[in-house]
């Protein structure tokens, strides 16, 4: 089997336009909740979300006049993209006859086009020829991949997964394996997402997914195990990796962040909302990667939970680990770093994942914020690394995600030894 290693990173997050200052405030503990200013709010239960901020598409790039032919989602995963490249060495000149592909994540689209286009058609008198034109190719979510084949000359398989909350992890996953197949020596892989929009905070809104008692204090509304916790906080932005086949990376002399050891995924196939609640199938995807990166429970130090500060997550997640770390469980290092980013829907998983090989880098485990009463009575017992992170050795990390509709994928990352 042909051995996959990240070497490059990129990010554009609630709590930074780059890598260096999302990880360093995710070590501070910082917390990128805000009021939504993307809208007006005001009239909503719901007020806050994690806002990506000060983003200008030009600062990477592209040019103002094509940004304004993307969506919010494109141009978000063009910037992550654009880092990526670039902290792995290679730009468009290099990548030209490489074998390189892309698998990227993405839960929904082009929310912001789509509202955006259903206001002119519902126009009074207006109807069908107030549709702005280019709506259609704006907000299908491959269009965000197909910009940045088109702009970097990425000329493989470039290609969009769907599976909710689970897109960004599940993306990694398959291009993992497109690594290892040889299909692709090179594969850019990650997440996007940007959901907040009147539209799309409304929907979860009314389902009843959000967090709301906390619109006069945005950074404690986020808050993953804790007693309080009452819902999840939206977030938006991308994360992207570089992954690439071992040998051709050592061949270039390419820097060596981790390698991207194993895979696994499952459905619960229970309801379109909530996971199983004995958390067996998110067990069988953690079960399934660390078979596949031939790991036994006990090498993993830390997990980046999926962590969304739902009740029925959160208990439910607890359960799942427990079964498929066993009694290792309670030596794991477990933390929910959407305590400060917010859910990122389908780059959440890609994101977390960038986390982990952060954290296995560094020697720090990151802490889960605002947990001030974990909760006990719900199942919430383990360590959850409450409020400050932690140093310590991390030799292998593992992430999962679990989306609605009850898709679980898991990655696993390792640190890099010939």
């Amino acid at each position: 089997m042909r051995r996959v290693v990240v070497t490059g990173l990129g990010a554009v997050t609630p709590l930074g336009n780059s890598v260096d200052e999302t990880w360093k405030n995710i070590k501070a503990g910082k917390s990128g909740i805000e009021k939504i200013t993307l809208f007006d709010a005001s009239e909503y239960k719901v007020q806050v979300a994690g806002e990506v901020k000060n983003f200008d598409i030009a600062d990477f790039g592209v040019d103002s006049k094509e940004g304004r032919k993307m969506a919010r989602f494109t141009q978000f995963l063009v910037a992550a993209s654009a880092q990526a490249i670039k902290d792995s060495g290679y730009d468009k000149e290099k990548l030209a006859g490489e074998k390189v592909g892309m698998m990227i994540g993405n839960g929904i689209g082009g929310f912001d086009v789509i509202e955006a286009a259903f206001k002119k058609y519902f126009e009074p008198g207006a109807g069908v020829t107030r549709i702005p034109p280019l709506s259609a190719p704006e907000f299908i979510p491959n269009e965000g991949a197909a910009n940045v084949s088109m702009l970097y000359g990425i000329e493989g398989p470039c290609w969009t997964l769907a599976t909710a909350c689970a897109s960004g992890t599940d993306a990694l996953g398959n291009a993992l394996d497109m690594v290892r197949s040889g299909r692709v020596d090179i594969c850019l892989s990650g997440g996007t997402e940007a959901t907040i929009t009147g539209f799309g905070i409304g929907c979860f809104m009314v389902l009843k997914a959000l967090s709301s008692h906390y619109n006069d204090d945005p950074h404690k509304a986020s808050r993953p195990f804790d007693k309080n916790r009452d819902g999840f906080v939206m977030g938006e932005g991308s994360a992207v990796l570089v992954l690439e086949e071992l040998e051709h990376a050592k061949k270039r002399g390419a820097k060596i962040y981790a390698e991207f050891a194993g895979y696994g995924a499952s459905s619960d196939s229970y309801h379109i909302t909530a996971p199983l609640p004995d958390g067996t199938g998110g067990a069988k995807a953690i079960t399934r990667a660390l078979e596949d990166a031939g790991l036994k429970p006990e090498e993993i130090q830390y997990y980046n939970a999926h962590g969304t500060g739902t009740h029925a997550n959160d208990s439910g997640e607890t359960k799942m680990v427990k079964l498929a770390f066993g009694e290792h469980a309670k030596n794991l290092k477990i933390s929910s770093t959407k305590s400060m980013t917010g859910h990122m829907i389908g780059a959440a998983g890609a994101i977390e994942a960038l986390f982990c090989i952060k954290a296995i880098n560094d020697g720090f485990f990151p802490p889960t914020i605002n947990l001030d009463e974990p909760d006990v009575e719900g199942g919430c017992d383990l360590d959850y690394v409450p409020n400050v992170g932690q140093n310590g050795t991390i030799n292998a990390a593992a992430s999962a995600s679990l989306g609605f509709g009850g898709h679980n994928g898991c990655v696993i990352f390792k640190k890099y030894e010939e």
